[in-house]
């Protein structure tokens, strides 16, 4: 049973969370996600989702699941080892391999488990060599990564943080490492970082990669879909696609927004975590419904363009406006636009006015992003329709010059 000095202590954590304004309050839906979303029994423009191409409630990806759950079932009911897989899931794979322009790709449930397993299973080989292996992770990494590497043995690996983005910094720290005897080096960052919106410098990571013979190890769950010409990322918006040595991201974000993840690089790669990576060996597959969803999905990014040329406008016209107001929003061109506020308390009571007013936007604060630098996050859509944004952007003025965040 619970002590009660236990549960003492968890109340007051929460109540204390209350008091700050710090508490994470869920909007409870009523209807599909999409641009517009039923909360409460009112209908708001929600402006809080990563569904970046408006897929999620996409008729022909629905039908595609449905279709798939009368012919495989609700589920697979063990792993794939063990119980067997379907066709389906090679085929997501070999289609995402194709897309990303790599050799292999293996499915995991989210991003954040395949994070999580790359780390473990690579670090964890080199058990009996008597050496240690070195990661260099961009302060700002997503929590899978900073999780990813608590899984792995400290004696190990050695962690070295380098400041967000900062390609010289880094330089320095792998030229410091250049002659130790490390068994394996791995440079690690988003592709896009969820809080910020803004992009790795992957071309200067991979030179780095290459001079200091290090891994480059890019989880682009932000950059599929939303950014790149075709939709295939940061890499491809960098002009370095097919370069990044592994590539992890998510199913459940631009491409429908349901779930599962993967990793992708080479081949042989891919073919020792099926063998080693623990999550993929001890957690069930994906259910066959939302792999082909997700095959649909990429199948109508191809075929569609004017998807992500319809989000890209979108995100300009957000971007140019919100500034137009006297927001001040972090500089870029993806669809996550952070809206600087600082106080917690206060982000979250502009974000619960905007709520009664309509819009759907959720605020940010510590422990997400540093203390005291708290941010509306803005998430645009391919299915937003210039009307939503500019009734968005009306109430936003509104109910900031009421909290004089704006003038």
């Amino acid at each position: 049973m619970y002590s009660s000095e236990f549960l003492t202590l968890i109340n007051g954590e929460v109540n204390s969370l209350r008091s700050l304004g710090k508490y994470k309050n869920e909007a409870v839906l009523t209807s599909a996600q999409g641009p517009k979303v039923n909360v409460g029994g009112k209908e708001v423009l929600m402006f809080a989702a990563n569904n970046y191409l408006g897929l999620a409630n996409n008729p022909e990806i629905i039908e595609a699941g449905k279709k798939a759950m009368d012919k495989f079932g609700f589920g697979m009911a063990s792993v794939r080892f063990i119980s067997g897989t379907t066709v389906l899931h090679q085929q997501l794979e070999a289609k995402l391999s194709k897309f990303l322009a790599t050799e292999d790709t293996i499915l995991f449930s989210s991003c954040f488990t395949a994070n999580e397993a790359f780390f473990a299973a690579i670090i964890h080989q080199t058990v009996g060599s008597g050496r240690q292996s070195v990661i260099y992770s961009d302060e700002l990494n997503h929590a899978s990564i900073i999780d990813g590497l608590r899984l792995v043995k400290k004696e190990l690996f050695v962690k070295k943080i380098y400041k967000h983005n900062d390609v010289a910094g880094l330089t320095k720290l792998l030229a410091e490492d250049k002659d130790r005897n490390y068994y394996l080096k791995i440079i690690a960052t988003d592709g896009v970082f969820s809080m910020e919106g803004e992009l790795a410098k992957l071309p200067e990571l991979i030179e780095l990669g290459q001079e200091f013979e290090a891994l480059l190890f890019v989880d682009d769950s932000h950059g599929l879909g939303a950014t790149g010409l075709s939709g295939k990322g940061s890499p491809e918006q960098l002009g370095v696609l097919g370069q990044i040595d592994v590539l992890s991201g998510t199913l459940g974000k631009a491409f429908g927004g349901s779930a599962g993840g993967y990793l992708s690089g080479k081949k042989s790669m891919i073919d020792f975590l099926r063998q080693k990576a623990r999550p993929y060996i001890f957690s069930n597959s994906l259910p066959p419904m939302i792999v082909a969803g997700c095959i649909r999905a990429i199948e109508l990014v191809e075929q569609h363009p004017e998807l992500l040329e319809k989000l890209r406008s979108n995100t300009q016209y957000f971007r140019e406006k919100s500034v137009a107001l006297g927001y001040k929003i972090i500089p870029g061109y993806h669809p996550i636009i952070p809206v600087k506020i600082g106080e917690a308390a206060i982000t979250q009571k502009i974000s619960q006015e905007l709520l009664k007013r309509g819009v759907y936007i959720v605020g940010l604060w510590f422990p997400v992003v540093a203390e005291g630098d708290a941010r509306l996050r803005v998430q645009i859509s391919a299915a937003h329709s210039r009307e939503d944004l500019d009734q968005a952007l009306k109430v936003l003025e509104e109910v900031g010059r009421e909290f004089r965040v704006i003038s």
